[in-house]
């Protein structure tokens, strides 16, 4: 059960009743917007001194609201970061290990949470989190989007989106598709007193890199290989200011919460880290730190550089806060409410982060051929059966995970230290790495030896919190 947080005070005016009391409160929170990047770095920002990008949006985004400096991905790939933005919970707590997984749909999300708030919700874009066919018991409209435009993963210009599970042939630039989509559903929503709830997840700079011709255009001077994945870092970026051009049109945007973030660290080749060590797909800092900016100009006045570490699992409690729901039986949190960082208030972290690369492979989830193939079946009257790993999403492991051995590789954040924990898949040995992050960005001096206490202090944090992680996997959370 779901419940709103709203505080009633003891004299309340008899002139005034309950209905119209919860009806002008819901009026007044915040309309929330949540935008992200699929394979953009942390160092793939102009904003951050990148000598080649082009992202004049993003600038100004950054320039105006909370700039998130020190902001990481729950996970260093796609679809277990995307889990943890819905749920506010450590992906293998679901087992979205990899690109591919599905989501359970035990899992509480933001868009259920917000819906039964009263909140108007949709989706566009990537959702890479199961199957977006009509039968999916893991498609966006059974976690709790009224309304979807979707991919099964990462898409290209002009793609074949599902609409409510209906392959519907777009047109346009791939980051621009979702932006208008989104807008003309805001459209509708402004309307009425109802606040709405936007998740537009874009298909860039995923590879293989398509920018279209202005947008490459601008990067001539450029290798070939690099002309393409700039100019989709600039399509998007277009978009994104078109996002937030058009709220201030649609006269919403004070009360409007609107966060952007990445999936995952740069790309290898052609991405950027910023100097920091590893790419997508590694536990290391390049792998995980990703650009982050938070607008919301009736709360935010001015412009501040947040350095707290946070993470995209911080964003479920964080909105949960704002808009005043609270949910009932939650189960385990990994994020941590961020609305004192928002203000100002704080700027330490409450707690520790864990992060936990578990050593499986991907689910190949090709979207322009699932699409066009479901296009085809609908136009000819037919439809198609969701992927076989969504249709058992909500299947529990049998037998059990282990809930002392934690394979792969594994990492906790308390303050500015950093400690691995890095398990070999053959002999399941161990080795350790601590890192002073305030000290050593790039993560180059292990300072396990020189800090045995410390170390020991971290060891203890982690392997408690791979523990429950473990046990969350294996369904016990569901059980209470």
């Amino acid at each position: 059960m779901i419940i709103t947080r709203r505080w009633f005070p003891l004299l309340v005016c008899l002139l005034v009743s309950l209905a119209s009391f919860t009806e002008r409160a819901l009026g007044d929170r915040p309309n929330i917007v949540l935008v992200m990047a699929d394979d953009q770095g942390w160092g793939d920002m102009a904003y951050y001194g990148h000598p080649v990008l082009k992202t004049p949006n993003f600038d100004k985004a950054a320039a105006a609201g909370l700039r998130f400096d020190q902001f990481y991905a729950a996970a260093p790939v796609c679809s277990p970061t995307r889990a943890s933005v819905m749920t506010g919970r450590h992906p293998n707590r679901m087992g979205v290990f990899k690109w591919g997984y599905p989501m359970r749909p035990q899992e509480v999300t933001i868009a259920e949470a917000l819906k039964s708030a009263g909140y108007a919700t949709a989706h566009f874009g990537k959702w890479h989190l199961g199957s977006v066919r009509r039968k999916s018991p893991a498609n966006p409209g059974r976690n709790g989007f009224d309304q979807w435009l979707s991919a099964p993963n990462f898409y290209d210009n002009d793609p074949v989106l599902s609409q409510l599970g209906k392959a519907v042939q777009q047109r346009g630039e791939s980051s621009i598709v979702a932006a208008d989509a989104a807008l003309a559903w805001m459209k509708r929503q402004v309307t009425g007193d109802t606040p709405f709830f936007a998740v537009v997840w874009f298909g860039s700079p995923h590879g293989p890199h398509r920018a279209v011709e202005a947008d490459r255009a601008l990067y001539d001077d450029q290798p070939k290989n690099k002309q393409h994945f700039y100019g989709e870092i600039t399509g998007m970026d277009r978009a994104f200011g078109k996002i937030r051009d058009g709220l201030q049109q649609l006269g919403v945007r004070d009360n409007t919460i609107l966060w952007y973030c990445s999936d995952n660290g740069a790309l290898p080749r052609v991405g950027s880290t910023g100097g920091l060590r590893g790419n997508k797909g590694k536990v290391y800092e390049g792998g995980l730190k990703v650009p982050a900016i938070l607008e919301w100009p009736a709360e935010i006045k001015s412009h501040r550089k947040i350095n707290t570490r946070c993470n995209t699992c911080d964003i479920y409690p964080t909105l949960l806060e704002l808009a005043e729901v609270k949910v009932d039986r939650q189960p385990v949190l990994d994020g941590v409410s961020l609305a004192d960082v928002i203000d100002g208030q704080q700027t330490v972290r409450k707690r520790g982060m864990g992060f936990w690369d578990f050593p499986i492979g991907g689910i190949s989830t090709p979207s322009a051929k699932w699409m066009a193939e479901l296009l085809k079946a609908q136009q000819a009257g037919g439809d198609l059966e969701p992927h076989p790993s969504s249709q058992q999403a909500a299947k529990l492991p049998d037998p059990p995970y282990s809930e002392s051995a934690f394979p792969g590789h594994a990492a906790w954040i308390a303050g500015d230290w950093k400690l691995h924990r890095i398990e070999n898949k053959q002999g399941g040995k161990v080795t350790w790495e601590l890192y002073d992050l305030a000290k050593d960005r790039g993560e180059t001096s292990n300072l396990l030896d020189k800090q045995p206490q410390r170390a020991a202090a971290m060891t203890k944090q982690l392997e408690e919190w791979l523990a429950s992680v473990s046990r969350s996997l294996n369904g016990k959370d569901y059980a209470q």
